[in-house]
């Protein structure tokens, strides 16, 4: 393992670019950084090595023991000591959770999904361009479809925007500010529990609070609390996100935009390919791991105590895994990328989000088939100092 410490996260020239460090990284399988919050960690680089420290047991989500690094100095986001990410009590928890969103299950939400969407599309249809995709488009749907599921009245949707900003800060925000987000949430979601434990609804939340309830509470009060609240503020931020990405990437690509218009049966496909590309965020730091023993990740010996981050862009770059992987190719089919992790943290809302992209680009591409971007490439830019480096605005014209 080299000397050098990198500052992790690597900065992009260009918003769709991809970081220099990223095409290098897998020569060694451990390699050294610093992270925002002046902590030191490694990341894991290859697509075998990162599948395998994904499940290991003696890799730890609990960033609240002592001596765990942080993500960031100014926000206390995952590190809450009443909440035990790890097994056995995260699997309990999720256990109940997984029941909602099994892919069988989503899969009945897709022609909602297309109601929202086609809605929106209309709505947009009529405005002069140019049109920033993100506000017309990409995060009403994502918030208007997981609002819907989780049973949060239309009228409030517009709160949360504001609040995830601050949730997902890695600087952009003071601490002050992000603690009266919190604030803020947190009577939310208490009154929110509250309205439907009075009158419960055909809704997620109203069947988190029938499980705390009646179901020998199994969800105590504070995880009842927390998981409502971190699913409705994860729950849309990252699809949109990954979705003003996907189309900025694709209004870049001519010739596979042109595949794509030609046969919207690639979609799939396509939506595979952009997520492999991670347009979602510039960096894996939200997979930052805690290590509790000593573990060795290709030949390299990671000490306890070691805050790990399995590095998933450079994973779905791996040459032994992926053919030509620094081609964007919408027609790919063997894609057995890991944006959505692995083992027990595998993204809970993986199927609902393949299901708001495939209906999202589908429709976009039919109902705008000039659709193009208003501005050049290079003046893209993205949120600096979030957790997920979303584009400020996606301006597009037809």
């Amino acid at each position: 393992m080299t000397d050098r410490r990198l500052r992790y996260p690597f900065r992009r020239d260009t918003a769709l670019g991809v970081p220099e460090e990223i095409r290098d990284l897998r020569s060694e399988p451990v390699v050294p950084v610093t992270l925002p919050s002046g902590d030191p960690a490694v990341l894991v680089t290859r697509y075998a090595d990162v599948r395998s420290v994904l499940t290991d047991p003696r890799l730890s989500r609990n960033l609240a023991r002592p001596g765990a690094p942080r993500m960031t100095a100014g926000n206390p986001m995952f590190q809450d000591p009443e909440i035990d990410p790890d097994p056995p009590e995260h699997t309990r928890v999720r256990r109940l959770l997984a029941k909602a969103f099994t892919a069988t299950r989503v899969e009945t939400m897709r022609p909602h999904v297309r109601e929202v969407a086609e809605e929106l599309l209309a709505v947009m249809a009529e405005r002069t361009p140019p049109v920033d995709l993100n506000e017309a488009f990409a995060f009403p749907l994502t918030m208007r479809v997981v609002c819907d599921l989780l049973g949060v009245p239309l009228a409030d949707q517009e709160l949360f925007r504001a609040w995830t900003d601050r949730f997902f800060s890695v600087g952009r925000f003071g601490r002050e500010e992000i603690g009266r987000a919190f604030g803020e949430m947190n009577q939310y979601m208490r009154e929110l529990i509250a309205a439907k434990r009075r009158e419960p609804a055909d809704d997620l939340v109203s069947a988190m609070v029938a499980v705390h309830d009646h179901d020998d509470g199994r969800l105590n009060d504070y995880e009842l609390h927390w998981w409502c609240r971190l699913l409705l503020l994860v729950g849309y931020e990252t699809t949109a996100t990954q979705l003003g990405g996907s189309v900025a990437m694709l209004l870049t690509e001519s010739d596979q935009l042109a595949l794509l218009r030609n046969d919207l049966g690639v979609v799939p496909d396509a939506v595979e390919e952009l997520l492999r590309w991670k347009l979602v965020g510039g960096s894996s730091l939200s997979m930052l791991r805690y290590a509790t023993a000593d573990l060795e990740v290709g030949g390299v010996t990671i000490s306890a105590g070691t805050g790990v981050i399995p590095i998933v862009e450079s994973a779905n770059r791996d040459e032994t895994v992926f053919s030509c992987p620094e081609t964007f190719d919408v027609t790919r089919t063997d894609n057995p990328h890991i944006t959505f992790s692995i083992g027990p943290h595998f993204c809970l809302g993986a199927a609902l989000a393949r299901v708001e992209l495939q209906v999202a680009l589908e429709l976009l591409l039919s109902r705008f088939p000039t659709l193009r971007l208003a501005v050049p490439a290079d003046e893209l830019r993205r949120h600096d100092g979030a957790l997920l480096e979303g584009f400020v605005s996606v301006p597009v014209e037809w």
